[in-house]
């Protein structure tokens, strides 16, 4: 992979839904030091082999992208019998912020390590930029920072609890009224009792204030 054009490596979509034209996203490309975690918060494909070169495509605007760094050192202390043969230096996650624009190619620039002390060191303090076609630092990388969890939410309050708990007690009561007032022919009236109690509690009481007369008048009416 290593001599391969930048054009013929392997393009990884980082986002649900339909696919992009090449012009309307941007490109990252990652060495095969990087191992590229999510983007967004969002999980992005993971491969046998993680140490090759990749694209990913950005869509435009601040991509969050959370990665590490690892390295493979050979152990010269290791015998062919036992013990592992190599020492992976991989650091904690780190993450970029990169503010994509369509049609641009941004690139990782990562230290190189001459030794595998070194490649420890570097590990505890890494620092990896993110530059464009022109060399422009766009990003450097800082702590991984997990995304926060998207709590459910309440519906919105209404503006006036007060009005929707008086305007229903009283057309409770204006009902029953008006059953009452059909037989008698008398204006319907509301008792005062039963104003700004919620719509239930209202036609309880009502309902235990009714004559005889009124709650057969009222039942006839609510069955018709």
């Amino acid at each position: 992979m290593a001599g391969c054009s930048s054009s013929s490596l392997r393009s990884i979509q980082t986002w649900d839904g339909p696919s992009a034209q090449a012009g309307q996203v941007a490109i990252l490309e990652k060495p095969e030091s990087i191992k590229i975690l999510s983007v967004n918060g969002r999980e992005v494909n993971s491969y046998l082999m993680d140490d090759i070169e990749l694209r990913y495509e950005l869509l435009p605007g601040q991509n969050t992208v959370a990665f590490t760094y690892k390295t493979v050192w050979a152990n010269q202390k290791s015998s062919q019998d036992e013990g592992s043969k190599v020492n992976v230096i991989e650091t904690d996650p780190l993450q970029v912020v990169i503010n994509a624009q369509a049609g641009r190619t941004y690139q990782f620039v990562v230290p190189k390590a001459s030794s595998q002390r070194e490649a420890e060191r570097m590990a505890q303090n890494m620092q990896i930029r993110v530059v464009d076609e022109q060399n422009r630092q766009v990003a450097v990388s800082g702590d991984y920072v997990a995304p926060k969890p998207q709590l459910p939410q309440l519906p919105q309050a209404p503006a006036s609890n007060t009005a929707q708990t008086v305007a229903p007690a009283a057309t409770a009561g204006a009902a029953v009224g008006a059953a009452a007032a059909s037989s008698s022919g008398s204006a319907p009236a509301v008792p005062s009792a039963a104003e700004g109690l919620p719509t239930l509690e209202g036609l309880k009481l009502l309902w235990e204030r009714a004559s005889k007369e009124e709650k057969k008048n009222f039942l006839r009416w609510a069955f018709q």
